[in-house]
Parts: structure tokens; C-alpha cells; sequence
């Protein structure tokens, strides 16, 4: 997950919403007369440079209550801002590396040499280490919600470092630039990709992951799916490969994760139409099948390019399959679906190494971030929320058909559990109002608007489920600034979502829970549009309903920014911060935990992690934001102090901070570096002296100098809970 505003032209910038939805109060009123038709689920400076070892645990997406003592205020002194090329973190605590790029998960795989020579990725960790969840495990090896010193950590690893097509910092001279891609590149990159399980256990003193353990694995592009939910069996997903549309291969550019109330780890699928090529004369070859109108929304126009060029390095099986254009004379004997199979939520039991990765239809399409659940309540729908990470997306809410039953949260069968509660519900898109109220708008075809949309024909809530998007434009959702990560406070059950940045936001389109649109300089370029993002709250009425009310928890800025535009919240140089991405409470402490990909600000810094003990929704008041002639009145948090929204963690240079879990006490934190040097050239992959950072190289850890993602684990030095 990139900032649109740091890569223009990157596959992350998917800008594809030309709809003419609301900014808030612009639904159409027969839309609106017609809710009462809908029927289902709605209703009522710092310490160090990082050592060479390391690791501990991770916490949950907000599916249950704070486990220990809740945090009522910050104790540590804030992180000043850093462009240094190491990992900052405050006094009196500890940060070691733990697991990167290319580490060894089985015997006999030979240790990473990082020179570009390296093979064997499928048992090697992968590459922009991402979200990420702990699963304990006791001293005998078996499950434990309370184990502090033995787990499995769930990682994603979203993508690759990458100019030019080529991943170039895992090829020796850098990778090809040009097509046909060499199949031997190719298969390098399609293994880095994807997921990875890796047992990790402390020694009483450090931490460090254990090599050869039965439950390390990795699952890449070329893994066996289940297709679950109301998609499985549709003519949208039928391919080559599994005909009766049961089956799909792989997960792609995996971004925020979750842990469910049943203890299973779930991943979004985020940026995965970057991948697929479509030639210029496809749409020609389809005439009028919807499927155009659909890959369009989606971001695949004709005559895209892909990302990597995977489809051009060979007729082989595996490569074709990414050329949405390859049409033969019936979708089962090629891979114009193949698309439609990627953008899920993805679920596997970290336990359970033979169980297959379900892809969780019900829960949409789209560009997935995390999943945030509420914490599960006895007799009443299990409900997640989730963002879709593109400029002009919507907020999402999955409510169960199915009501909790208390015994699930230690089920038998854990991925059983998931198919009671996940293949079975009812999906809604967020509209925001202006007094700051809001409706979650039905996606079905109990909704008339979706059964009867002339927009795009919807014949089946499988329909609705791949075509999530598409669904969400009908109804008239808002169109929000790329909602990324979520998390349920523990303490009031409000959702938290990032709105990272939207470098197309105007003064025109600003409303009111988008309210900021300014040009900020970055030396001597101008910025402009909602540069450095904000962090909504919302409170549903009740879980499963229809209704809720929202403000704006914190806007980013720069804290010397104009205090009645841009600086809203009067954010200072100890928590100053620009595009919030990651985000996740703690369950030991309840502390949020916020975490930057920015390119707007890193002039003046690298990417952060900032700790936060947020209020409660209401506990600031309305501001009017001025655009010339136009005004914007919106609401806004309490005005954080030192000791309730602090600077933790500074990055190395052209990294993203992403990823967070602890153990169940909140005395170790995993954190996640990605893409440390991003801004290298390809041409001087050879040249360490040219690299952006050198890192985790530089802090001792393994072999070469070409950047890494890596895991981190953070502990304090006098053994306390990690923010105190």
C-alpha cells in the first residue's frame, strides 16, 4: 500500500470511481425512499539502531476486550522526527530484527545471501513483509490465548520492490526491463508474493524465529484456493483451471489482516488488477458482456499494461494466466476470469498446515485492507468492517446471517466456524451525511435499488459479491479518501478507519467528512489535494443496524500547517504525522496504534508508528473549513495531548511502517518495516553506495547490502508493557 502521492503512476494511484456519487448529501431522494423497502440484516529522541535478532508476539483486529489493564495515559517521551537509516524508537525500550526477506523456513534451504542469486522462494519468507497476527502457542506446541514466549506469526507480503517491471533487488543485475520476462525471474517473483506462517519463541532474554518448525510454510500466486460464499459456483469465476468455479490459484498483494472471534488469521487482497494485462482490442472481442463495464471499475481498461509482465514469459500454464485477454471459445478453456477470482479476504487456520486458504466471497470485492471485528456478542451477528484502498472508495460492513454462539471462539474446527459465520451474510456500503450521521446501505438483491439497477445488471448476490464495487455506486455510497486499515476500540466499540490521502480531492468535491483540500510544498513542489490524510470514527446505533454517527478522530498535517485549514487537530512536532495507514488497538492495553506509508512529508522524516489513547466519538466539536467561496462544516476529535497521541517509532529511509501484534501481556510488539530504500534506481542495483537505505544490513543483520523487508520486535528494557 503506497501513497498515491509518493508514486504517481504507481498501480497503487487506481483512481477508477467516475461515478457521480455523493461526497455526502447527494443520493438521489428516490434512493432514499425507498430504504424503507430493504429488507435482511439492516436495522436498528530515541534509542537505536536494530541488532540482529528478535520476535514476539501479536495482537488482534479488535475481535475481543482489552485483556489487561487499559492504558488511561502515555509514559514514554516521543520519538523526534528521523531521516536517519535505522529504526528509532523511544528511551528505555529495545527494537532487534527478527525475520526478513528471503530467511530459510525449512532444513536445508541455504541461508540468504542477498546478492540476487538466491532461489527456493516457496521456502523462503517473502518480500514487503505487511499485516500481520500472532497465534500462541504453549510450551508443548499447542494453541494458547495466554502463552507469551511461543507463537506463530501470520505474515502478508504484499508485493515487491519494483522499476521497470523487475523486482530487481532479488535478481543479480537487477532483472530484465523489457518483454518477454524471463520465466526464471517470473517464478522468483510469483513465490515472494502471498503469505507466510513462521514459529517464533523467546529465550527469556531475545527473541528469534525457528527455522525448521512444523508450522513454518509459505503460500504464494501458484496456492490452491477454496472459492466460499455466494461466489462460489458462478459463471464470473469459471477458468481453465477450475471449471466448475470451486477452485482458484493464490492470494496477491496481501495488505491488512485480522484475527477472528474464532481464532483464525484472515488477509485482504488489495492492488491485484496491477497484475493482469488486457490487450487493446479485448473489449472489441467481448461486444457487449458486462465484464467491460466491470474491468473498467475495477481498473483494467483496454490496451493495460501489467505490473510485472508475468503473462509474457512463456505459454506455460502458470503465465498465461494473467492476460485477461487470451480469449478461446468457452471462459472454461482459458483465463478471461481469472481477475475475478483475486480481491477477497482470504482465511487459514495458522495451526492447521494441511487446511486450504478459503477465499471468503461475502465479504466483497474489492481493494481489501484489514478486517475489523466487533467484539462478538452472544445471540447477535458477528460484524466486520473493512476499507477499500483506492481514491473515491467506499467503507464497508459485513453483518453474519448467523448469530454467535459463545463455544465458537474455541471451536473444534476453526475454519468450520468461518464458514458458518463468513460464507453466509449481508454486506453494506457506508453513506455519510453532513451532521454527521450516517445509513449503511444494503448490498443484495433484497435492496430494489440493486435488483432493478440500471447501472449495471445485477442477477444474484453472487453478482454482488464480485462486483462489490459496482453494487456500492448504485446505492450512492460515499466516495471516501482511500480507506485503508480499521480497528474497533475495545473500550467503546467505535470504528476507527485511515483515509490515508487522496491527491484528487478539490475544493469542489470536499464534504463534510472529507473536508480538507490545500496545496502543501514538499521543497518545491506543490502538493495539493487531502495530502496527508485523516482518520475517521463511526458508531454504529447497533452492530447489525442501519444507522450511525461519525466525526474525524485526527488529521494528519505538518504542525507548523494552517491551523484553521489543514492543522485541525493542532498536531505538534511530538505527533505530527502524514498519511495514516496501518491501525490496530491493542487488546492488552488498549492503545491504538497508528502507522505512516507517506511520501509528502518524508523531506522532513521517514515513516513513523505513533501510539494513541483516543476519547470517544463527540468529544471535540464542529469546524468550518473555508475553500473560497465555499464552506465545509465538519467535526473533529479532542485536540490530542502529549500523553494521549505520541511519536513511537521512526522508520529507516524509503520504508513503509506497517503491520502490528504483541503477546497477549503487551510486553513484546511485532512491527513490520517494508520496502526499506524504495527509492533506489534500478540502474544502480549493483552500486550499494547509490542504495536509498542499507537496511536491516546496516544493523548487522544477514548477509549483502541490498534492503530488506523485515520484522521487528519491540520490548521495553525494564520488561514493562509496551507504551507505559
Amino acid at each position: 500500500m503506497k501513497s498515491d502521492i509518493s508514486h504517481p503512476g504507481n498501480f497503487n494511484n487506481e483512481d477508477s470511481n467516475h461515478t457521480a456519487n455523493p461526497h455526502i448529501d447527494q443520493v438521489l431522494d428516490a434512493r432514499l425512499s425507498r430504504r424503507g423497502l430493504l429488507r435482511g440484516a439492516a436495522g436498528a529522541a530515541g534509542a537505536g539502531v536494530l541488532g540482529t535478532t528478535a520476535l514476539s508476539g501479536c495482537a488482534t483486529s479488535g475481535a475481543s476486550g482489552t485483556t489487561g489493564a487499559a492504558l488511561t495515559s502515555l509514559g514514554f517521551k516521543p520519538v523526534a522526527k528521523s531521516l536517519a537509516d535505522k529504526v528509532v524508537v523511544p528511551e528505555g525500550y529495545s527494537a532487534q530484527i527478527i525475520y526478513a526477506l528471503g530467511d530459510p523456513l525449512a532444513a536445508g534451504v541455504p541461508a540468504f545471501k542477498n546478492d540476487g542469486s538466491d532461489t527456493a522462494f516457496e521456502q523462503r519468507a517473502g518480500d514487503h513483509h505487511d499485516g500481520m497476527e500472532w497465534f500462541g502457542l504453549d510450551a508443548s506446541g499447542k494453541p494458547s490465548n495466554s502463552f507469551n514466549s511461543r507463537g506463530i506469526l501470520a505474515v502478508n507480503h504484499e508485493a515487491t520492490t519494483d522499476e521497470k517491471l523487475s523486482s530487481f533487488f532479488i535478481h543479480t543485475n537487477g532483472g530484465a526491463s523489457t518483454l518477454p520476462r524471463p520465466a526464471s525471474e517470473v517464478d522468483k517473483e510469483l513465490a515472494i508474493h502471498g503469505l507466510s506462517f513462521v514459529e517464533v519463541q523467546s529465550s527469556g532474554k531475545q527473541w528469534a524465529y525457528k527455522t525448521s518448525s512444523p508450522f513454518n510454510r509459505r503460500v504464494t500466486t501458484m496456492t490452491t484456493a477454496a472459492i466460499h460464499g455466494p461466489a462460489r459456483g458462478s459463471e464470473h469465476l469459471v477458468t481453465k483451471f477450475s471449471t466448475d468455479a470451486t477452485q482458484c490459484r493464490g492470494t496477491l498483494n496481501n495488505c491488512g489482516t485480522g484475527k477472528t472471534p474464532w481464532g483464525t488469521f484472515v488477509s485482504g487482497e488489495e492492488n491485484w488488477y496491477g497484475y493482469f494485462s488486457r490487450d487493446a482490442k479485448d473489449d472489441d472481442r467481448r461486444k457487449k458482456d458486462k465484464q467491460v463495464q466491470a474491468l473498467n471499475r475495477y481498473g483494467r481498461k483496454a490496451g493495460a499494461a501489467s505490473r510485472h509482465g508475468w503473462e509474457s514469459a512463456g505459454p506455460q500454464d502458470q503465465y498465461v494466466r494473467w492476460n485477461n485477454g487470451a480469449l478461446a471459445a468457452s471462459a472454461k478453456d482459458d483465463y478471461r476470469n481469472e481477475m475475478n477470482t483475486f480481491g477477497y479476504v482470504v482465511e487459514m487456520d495458522a495451526y492447521d498446515t494441511q487446511a486450504p486458504m478459503r477465499k471468503r466471497t461475502g465479504l466483497g470485492r474489492f481493494a481489501h485492507e484489514s478486517v475489523a471485528f466487533a467484539k462478538p456478542v452472544a445471540g447477535q451477528p458477528v460484524v466486520a468492517y473493512m476499507g477499500d484502498d483506492a481514491r473515491g472508495e467506499y467503507i464497508y460492513k459485513f453483518v453474519s446471517d448467523a448469530k454467535w454462539d459463545p463455544k465458537d471462539a474455541q471451536p473444534a474446527n476453526r475454519l468450520a466456524a468461518g464458514d458458518k459465520y463468513l460464507d453466509k451474510g449481508t454486506l453494506f456500503a457506508a453513506r455519510f451525511k453532513d451532521n454527521g450521521s450516517g445509513e449503511w446501505l444494503e448490498l443484495s438483491m433484497n435492496n430494489p435499488v440493486i435488483a432493478g439497477s440500471s447501472y449495471f445488471e445485477f442477477k444474484s448476490n453472487a453478482d454482488v459479491a464480485i462486483f462489490t464495487r459496482l453494487a456500492a455506486d448504485a446505492v450512492g455510497a460515499t466516495k471516501m479518501d482511500r480507506p485503508e486499515w480499521g480497528g474497533v476500540n475495545p473500550k467503546t466499540g467505535e470504528v476507527y478507519i485511515t483515509l490515508t490521502n487522496n491527491s484528487n480531492r478539490t475544493e469542489a468535491n470536499t464534504d463534510a467528512v472529507n473536508p480538507r483540500m490545500y496545496t502543501d510544498m514538499k521543497g518545491s513542489k506543490a502538493q495539493k489535494g487531502n495530502v496527508h490524510g485523516h482518520i475517521v470514527r463511526m458508531a454504529d446505533a447497533s452492530p447489525a443496524g442501519s444507522a450511525f454517527k461519525w466525526d474525524v478522530y485526527v488529521f494528519g498535517a505538518e504542525a507548523d500547517a494552517d491551523k484553521a485549514a489543514v492543522n485541525l487537530s493542532s498536531l505538534t512536532d511530538d505527533n505530527d504525522m502524514s498519511a495514516p495507514d496501518g491501525l490496530v488497538f491493542s487488546p492488552a492495553t488498549g492503545v491504538c496504534w497508528i502507522q505512516t506509508d507517506d511520501g509528502a512529508y518524508t523531506d522532513k522524516t521517514n515513516c513513523m508508528m505513533l501510539a494513541a489513547i483516543p476519547g470517544k466519538l463527540g468529544d471535540g466539536g464542529a469546524r468550518t473549513v473555508k475553500h473560497g467561496d465555499k464552506s465545509v462544516t465538519t467535526y473533529v476529535g479532542k485536540t490530542p495531548t502529549p500523553t494521549t497521541l505520541a511519536r513511537f517509532l521512526v522508520g529507516p529511509k524509503g520504508c513503509e511502517i506497517t503491520g502490528w501484534c504483541e503477546t497477549p501481556d503487551g510486553r513484546a510488539v511485532f512491527v513490520n518495516i517494508q520496502h526499506p530504500g524504495e527509492g533506489t534506481a534500478m540502474a544502480d542495483v549493483g552500486n550499494p553506495a547509490k542504495y536509498q537505505s542499507q537496511w536491516p544490513a546496516n544493523a548487522g543483520y544477514g548477509a549483502g547490502q541490498r534492503p530488506r523487508s523485515a520484522t521487528i520486535v519491540i520490548t521495553k528494557n525494564d520488561g514493562g508493557v509496551i507504551g507505559s
